[in-house]
């Protein structure tokens, strides 16, 4: 038998190896791991951490202000949103429609944990309502998704774990930005951080048929309404994905006689 024959085996016996350690680790052993797993995410939060500080500064907002902004909200998006129409002099019943509206992601990330994390206690569900952002959720939803036996406790310890490291980083380089960030020459472009934090969450996730179409009916649609107000397209674009992608999976089901 070849060494190519084997590789399928080799493969399939890493991924039960990875399951067992999962299922073998303590709330906190998860949480550390979810700590670690985390830390390639820093290469990218911290230049986005800085870039609102540095903008939030210029747009005029003071360090009280900046850090109440990022550690009540806590919603980078949104808060880039707010801070650029407010500096636009925009009415403030548009700046909070506007951010809601870039935010309402985050519905659609709640609703897809309900399965994994439903069963926790209210305030733990609380506290992950708040560090809920587009890092925690793609890694999170992620090691659920290819574990599916662990337990409650340990799910939020990876959740919490990954909690850490990113919304720590998104406080600890905003106050940084905020402090220090005019001493950054204009000639290193902090906004490189934006797009390449969404191509390191999305591409580990692209595994089969469904998640492609997704995506590509994501970037299509985006791309033809962005021209609509801040939110509003992508939103649009969120909805139809998640159709043609559960299209695209009833169609793949249906073809393989029951297989997914």
């Amino acid at each position: 038998m070849t060494q190519e024959s084997n590789a399928p085996s080799r493969r399939a016996a890493a991924i039960e190896a990875s399951r067992a350690r999962a299922l073998a680790r303590t709330p906190m052993q998860s949480l550390r791991h979810g700590a670690i797993q985390s830390l390639p995410f820093l290469l990218v939060m911290i230049p986005f951490g800085m870039l609102f500080g540095v903008v939030a500064t210029n747009a005029g907002f003071d360090l009280a202000q900046t850090m109440g902004f990022t550690i009540l909200v806590l919603a980078g998006a949104s808060q880039f949103t707010a801070v650029q129409l407010l500096t636009d002099h925009a009415p403030l019943w548009l700046v909070i429609l506007s951010s809601l509206a870039v935010n309402l992601r985050m519905a659609m990330y709640s609703a897809s944990l309900v399965p994994w994390l439903g069963g926790a206690s209210q305030p733990a569900r609380a506290a992950v309502a708040y560090s809920l952002v587009d890092q925690t959720y793609a890694l999170s939803i992620d090691y659920y998704q290819n574990t599916a036996k662990l337990s409650i406790p340990q799910r939020l310890g990876y959740f919490f774990g990954t909690a850490i490291v990113m919304c720590g980083a998104w406080m600890i380089f905003a106050y940084l930005g905020a402090t220090v960030g005019r001493a950054i020459p204009d000639s290193v472009p902090l906004d490189f951080a934006v797009p390449i934090t969404f191509l390191a969450m999305i591409a580990p996730a692209l595994r089969s048929l469904p998640h492609m179409v997704a995506a590509t009916v994501a970037v299509i649609v985006s791309l033809l309404l962005v021209g609509l107000p801040a939110g509003v397209g992508p939103m649009i674009a969120a909805i139809l994905a998640m159709l043609a992608g559960s299209a695209a999976e009833v169609w793949q089901v249906r073809r393989t006689g029951g297989r997914a």
